[in-house]
């Protein structure tokens, strides 16, 4: 359909929700873990552009805008949901941009939906396709590789009147030093990891700061990538007296200075990929650096420090069984652990797992369109996708049972220590609970 509107300096950008398992759209009275991306793109655009946000797991899709710029995030599974939107904006009318780790790594895909791809870190060419769409020179593909990271005061106002929760996102680096396979980020990083300088990072703190909120998310794909970064941002953060959360290695847990550096900043709950408590799982993805022998022991160290501990582990890798995963739940409630989550491991189109399961026959569905964190699109030799489908869901209830709820957060140590934070992460539990009981996987919260 050939362009209606005006060519301004405006634009939309949109942040897509995601289908559950009866392809209803995942919509929520409140987001708690907001997104940086948006806030940060709306920043690079500079001071003499109008930009707006969406975030459809709390908000309504503009259809009706008069913005011709649109611009769609493709985080994880929405994908699927950001081509939709894409073919309807385009359908109206207006000139559609992509972009996001999912849309960098299924370009060719993507690109039939819209008019350009911007494929990996926009900063190395923000400006440059800002322009071009002035100039009605849009370009199909945008990418450009960056050496450095550094960005702009994110326009956090464009979302803080929204639905969210009482933290702000937050970026210290970018990337990462391991090689996962089934990792998108090792994927367009290939080993890389871009870090900002530190009074940047602190500028944007204050900032958060500044608007109101006692605490931040600090993104950064493995903050102990670099230890002496780490400490020195740790004692400029401590300066500051917030509150923050991260994701990290559990290895963190093997440095006692470092542990204790973290802690005494302010961090109060760190969140580790563990994967699997199956060593052979972990080193077919190659992520044999990781012990599960040792998960206990560096959970409770973690613990013991003052801060409190989410997981992230995968349901369905090649040596799991219907005992291995069972035990898997036993391991988060034996081990306490705060904020459990799981996925179904799904091979993302792009990464050297999805070509590995395509070829071993174990993929029994090859439409990315109909993939779902919580629905399983590969077998393994123990195990059905029924199986798997059924075994995630028994995970889920049975890690969320009432019983367990206060075996993990209330009847610990960390109550007696943190009673009013121990509280909050209860009614957490009870808000995950309520949506894993309509069949609602709690991964956009």
């Amino acid at each position: 359909m050939e362009n209606k509107f005006k060519k301004e300096k405006r634009m939309l950008l949109i942040q897509p929700t995601i289908y559950d398992n009866n392809h209803l759209l995942v919509k929520k009275n409140m987001l708690y873990f907001v997104g940086l991306t948006m806030p940060l793109l709306a920043a690079e655009c500079g001071d003499d552009w109008d930009v707006e946000i969406c975030i459809e797991t709390i908000e309504d899709i503009p259809w009706d805008t008069d913005i011709d710029l649109i611009g769609i995030g493709s985080m994880g599974h929405s994908i699927i949901r950001g081509i939709e939107i894409a073919k309807k904006f385009k359908e109206l009318g207006h000139t559609v941009v992509m972009g996001g780790y999912m849309a960098s790594l299924v370009s060719d895909e993507v690109k039939q939906y819209c008019d350009a791809i911007l494929i990996g870190d926009a900063e190395g060419y923000w400006q440059d396709m800002l322009n071009d769409y002035l100039n009605d020179n849009l370009k199909e593909f945008y990418s450009k590789k960056i050496e450095t990271l550094s960005t702009p005061l994110p326009r956090y106002e464009l979302i803080t009147s929204k639905k969210i929760g009482d933290f702000l996102p937050v970026q210290a680096g970018r990337g990462c030093p391991n090689s996962c396979a089934f990792c998108s980020i090792a994927c367009l990083y290939k080993g890389k990891y871009l870090r900002r300088e530190i009074p940047e990072v602190i500028r944007d703190i204050k900032k958060v700061k500044e608007l109101g909120f006692k605490k931040f998310l600090l993104i950064d794909d493995n903050i102990l990538s670099d230890r002496k970064y780490t400490m020195d941002l740790c004692a400029e953060i401590k300066k500051l007296n917030m509150k923050w959360y991260s994701q990290c290695s559990i290895k963190l847990a093997e440095d006692p200075e470092l542990l204790k550096c973290v802690a005494d900043s302010g961090c109060i709950c760190l969140s580790f990929g563990l994967e699997s408590i199956t060593e052979t799982n972990l080193h077919k993805m190659n992520k044999s650096w990781e012990d599960p022998k040792e998960y206990g022991r560096l959970v409770k160290t973690i613990i013991d420090a003052g801060i409190d501990v989410a997981t992230e582990m995968m349901i369905g890798l090649d040596d799991d069984t219907e005992e291995s995963i069972k035990k898997t739940a036993q391991f988060v409630i034996d081990n306490k652990i705060t904020a459990p989550k799981f996925y179904i491991i799904t091979p993302i189109p792009g990464t050297p797992f999805f070509d590995e399961v395509k070829d071993s026959g174990e993929l029994i569905n090859d439409n990315i369109y109909e993939y779902s964190p919580s629905k399983a699109v590969k077998r393994n030799k123990q195990l059905s996708a029924e199986d798997i489908d059924r075994l995630y869901w028994w995970t889920y209830n049975e890690v969320y049972s009432i019983k367990n709820i206060f075996k993990r957060v209330i009847f610990t140590k960390s109550f007696l220590k943190h009673p009013m934070r121990s509280l909050f992460n209860f009614g957490v539990n009870m808000f995950y609970r309520y949506h894993i009981k309509h069949n609602i996987a709690p991964i956009i919260i």
